[in-house]
């Protein structure tokens, strides 16, 4: 069953302007998943996790509804068909 990553506006370029991205394979982990993006988008990798291959600070990602800092992080189980949202925090004034 595949897991489907939605795709935030600024992201989209290094997605092929696409909205979403659907992982065909089954993933243990959301490190295991966004692998596999990566493998598909390389460009998102600088752009979601830092050097040291954390989540960066400003960008939240959401597996099913529930923030990953709250369940695990980067090793969140990932069960078959769920939706991984990552969303960049917007900042104004």
């Amino acid at each position: 069953m595949p897991v489907t990553f939605l795709i935030p506006g600024p992201l989209r370029s290094f997605a092929a302007g696409k909205d979403h991205i659907v992982i065909e394979q089954s993933q243990a982990t959301l490190a295991d998943a966004l692998e596999a993006l990566w493998r598909q988008c390389p460009g998102i990798r600088d752009r979601v996790v830092t050097e040291q291959a954390q989540i960066r600070e400003h960008i939240n990602v959401f597996v099913d509804n529930e923030d990953v800092r709250y369940t695990g992080g980067l090793q969140t189980p990932i069960r078959d068909g769920v939706a991984i949202a990552i969303i960049p925090a917007i900042s104004g004034g």
